[in-house]
């Protein structure tokens, strides 16, 4: 499905839509609609029988006027450089919609990590690094995990690029296992900070939680602490969570009479989000094509997977009782799924909003090695807490100040914060 959809001419179409509400200078909009910088590198392999192979490598820097550029590392079969610079411009958004001060970026490499070997998955993680080490830092680059990449491999990044420098520079990348620079709470915080916009929705628009019912697409990292998080923060039932099962290359829609148990489900996956399926169905799980999850009985929808999966086909099958989506990946709802969800009055929490806990706890993981002082888990999630709520309620200001759909509002809160910034660095006078 969302191999049909190109997700960098969604981003720029949802951008050019509100730069002509905000009546943007054509000249800044141009700016702001591509990237600054792009890299396109290969990076060679010796994989362990012997061979070499050489895969392909990304990066893309879309706009640092607020800070370094901020972003992920995508290891997927699937990935493209539209793809790479799609996120990297949804970055942006992301981190001036949460006012931090980071701009985007993304990067990634074309490969299927389950195929690969631990010391293949190093070697290709330093081999990354090697490429575009004079081109990231801690105050101009610092990826973090994305799909397909794990705590480990940012521990082997950030050691490959302080070899590289000549010293310890835990700052370059966030997302590291816990004892090597790694933050507390880093792991929760993209699916909690769904679920923090999510309680706040509820609160504006007066819907009890305890009877809210949430069907999840994905059981990756947002998915899992997303699914967690609505049971045990909100106290509402999780219908049903999809995964891409690796191992029969195809995606499953998992439910259960009375709702999931998420934190059962933790326990029979894999670090790549896939559910061991005969485990599941031993525990009385119901095992469905993966594209059941959308018409499961619910009134919230979390997308928590891949971009483009609600589109004008899919989102007909929805549950007519959908009161609010919420977009724990990035662009997974198309601008014919907006039309849908604005003409039957559906809440969006647009995805560089909700998703935004990553990035921001991130920025505190970066935050914490710089003072080589380290937070407790309670005071990182209370600290993201705060942060995703002002984030929020800023956006439903705006939303209702210019009458303006939620996704519309995010835009515009985050596109006057980057371009202030553009402003008062002297970028737009003609003397930078």
């Amino acid at each position: 499905m969302s191999g049909q959809i190109n997700a960098f001419e969604m981003a720029q179409k949802q951008f050019d839509g509100v730069a002509k509400q905000l009546k943007l200078d054509p000249g800044v909009a141009e700016v702001l609609r591509w990237p600054m910088r792009e890299f396109s590198f290969r990076i060679p392999v010796r994989l362990d029988d012997g061979s070499l192979r050489v895969f392909q490598g990304f990066r893309v820097q879309h706009n640092d006027a607020r800070g370094p550029n901020k972003g992920g590392i995508r290891f997927a079969a699937n990935e493209t450089m539209d793809t790479v610079r799609a996120l990297a411009t949804w970055m942006t958004w992301k981190c001036a919609v949460a006012d931090i001060p980071l701009g985007g970026g993304k990067g990634g490499i074309i490969v299927d990590p389950s195929t690969l070997t631990v010391n293949e998955k190093e070697e290709m993680c330093r081999g990354w690094v090697r490429a575009m080490w004079k081109n990231i830092g801690p105050r101009n680059d610092v990826p973090a995990p994305d799909i397909g990449t794990t705590p480990q491999m940012m521990g082997w990044m950030m050691d490959e690029y302080s070899r590289l420098v000549g010293q310890y520079t835990p700052g370059v990348f966030t997302g590291k296992p816990l004892g090597g620079g790694g933050s507390l709470g880093r792991t929760e915080a993209t699916g909690y900070g769904v679920i923090y916009t999510v309680r706040e929705a509820m609160k504006h628009l007066n819907i009890d939680s305890k009877n809210s019912v949430a069907a999840i697409q994905g059981f990756g990292n947002v998915s899992q602490y997303a699914a967690a998080g609505f049971v045990e923060m909100l106290g509402g039932t999780v219908a049903c969570v999809s995964c891409y099962d690796r191992h029969e290359k195809k995606a499953f829609t998992y439910s259960k009479k009375g709702g999931i148990d998420p934190r059962f489900l933790l326990t029979i996956v894999d670090e790549y989000g896939t559910i061991d399926k005969a485990k599941a169905q031993d525990a009385g799980y119901t095992v469905e094509d993966g594209d059941a999850w959308i018409t499961k009985e619910a009134n919230v929808l979390i997308p928590a997977a891949m971009e483009g999966q609600v589109t004008a086909d899919t989102v007909n099958k929805m549950s007519k009782n959908i009161k609010i989506v919420a977009e724990g990946a990035n662009g997974p709802c198309t601008p014919e799924a907006d039309e849908y969800f604005k003409k039957n009055n559906i809440f969006d929490i647009p995805d560089f909003l909700c998703n935004a806990g990553g990035v921001t706890t991130s920025y505190f993981e970066q935050v914490q090695n710089d003072m080589n002082f380290y937070w407790s888990k309670d005071e990182v999630l209370g600290r993201l807490d705060e942060k995703m709520t002002s984030a929020f309620n800023g956006v439903v200001e705006r939303s209702e100040k210019e009458k303006v759909y939620m996704r519309d509002a995010a835009y515009m809160v985050a596109i006057d914060r980057v371009v202030k910034a553009m402003e008062l660095r002297g970028w737009l006078t003609g003397n930078a």
